[in-house]
């Protein structure tokens, strides 16, 4: 019997330009009108925290966008330490200006003696690749990422990373979309003849498979279809460029024109459901899984974490 093929391998990297991705949330201002989605998914995402029992120390954020999960994160778990992590200048902009305490506060804090306390809670927000943060090995208790995943072009290397940052036994949660998602838009596309590449999305179950090739244990995945509907085209297109637009690396060079925003207009709007609304598609999984205190590489060789090797010869 041939050998199984690692997960990794069958999943190379995506065709997506990670310049483009940048680009294209660096010119979405807060996000804010993205909420109606990312906003929906990180109260489902808490949902399934109820089920799980973790009290992180530190949280990682990653792909954080304009920090619009530290509200509900700081609520969840008000004595853990927030990072951010994201790769568009403008969103981390978005977030400090927001939820950073400016000067003055900063001069009250230490007049009145609270400038530890504060310094505890006061959130961090770095700009770095999901895939390689810079940041310290097992620093963190949790990674939490919510519609992030799916804009790398290496989701594989992103989970290696959120194993080094992770402590043994932390948390790693997160959400991203399927191949279902805009499955509408893919056909409407294809039935105007228009030259031009859409994203491509990850299967939950590769998800699965790469979380333990990664080094994580008992991973838990599952999926939901969410449909949107429109009583025209031009709403969902202004709501999938909200979403992040289309950063393909095949998509169409150069600005869309009439004819062609026309011919796709048409296209979708001959795709009306029976309720005579346009429907889009969008598949959501869900993922979470512990970091192990062991890891077996593709080469046979298994790494173990120091940490997990001091709490065995204590033991």
């Amino acid at each position: 019997m041939p050998a199984a093929v690692p997960a990794a391998a069958r999943l190379p990297a995506l065709p997506l330009v990670g310049q483009h991705v940048v680009r294209q949330f660096d010119r979405r201002g807060d996000l804010e009108a993205a909420q109606f989605l990312y906003g929906e998914i990180a109260r489902r995402m808490l949902e399934r925290l109820d089920y799980i029992r973790v009290d992180p120390a530190a949280l990682l954020d990653a792909g954080c966008g304009a920090g619009a999960a530290l509200p509900v994160l700081r609520e969840r778990y008000p004595a853990a330490h927030y990072t951010g992590v994201d790769l568009s200048p403008s969103l981390l902009d978005h977030a400090r200006r927001k939820f950073l305490p400016s000067a003055v506060t900063r001069m009250r804090q230490s007049v009145m003696g609270l400038v530890g306390r504060a310094g505890a809670a006061t959130p961090e927000f770095r700009e770095a690749d999901l895939a390689a943060t810079g940041l310290p090995p097992e620093q963190f208790d949790m990674v939490w990422s919510n519609l992030a995943l799916h804009w790398h072009a290496e989701p594989h290397h992103v989970l290696e990373e959120w194993r080094r940052i992770l402590k043994v036994g932390g948390l790693v949660m997160f959400s991203c979309l399927g191949p279902n998602t805009f499955k509408e838009l893919r056909d409407a596309v294809a039935q105007a003849g228009l030259d031009t590449a859409t994203p491509p999305f990850v299967d939950m179950h590769d998800f699965g498979d790469l979380l333990i090739e990664s080094g994580f244990a008992d991973p838990v995945m599952d999926q939901e279809i969410l449909t949107l509907t429109y009583t025209d085209p031009a709403s969902l297109l202004l709501d999938v460029r909200r979403l992040g637009g289309n950063p393909a690396a095949g998509r169409r060079r150069g600005l869309a024109g009439r004819a062609w925003r026309d011919r796709l207009a048409a296209a979708l709007d001959a795709r009306r459901a029976p309720d005579g609304r346009i429907h889009l598609t969008l598949e959501v999984a869900y993922g979470h899984a512990w970091r192990a205190g062991s890891h077996k590489l593709a080469t046979g060789e298994t790494r173990l974490s120091v940490a997990s090797i001091g709490r065995s010869v204590k033991r």
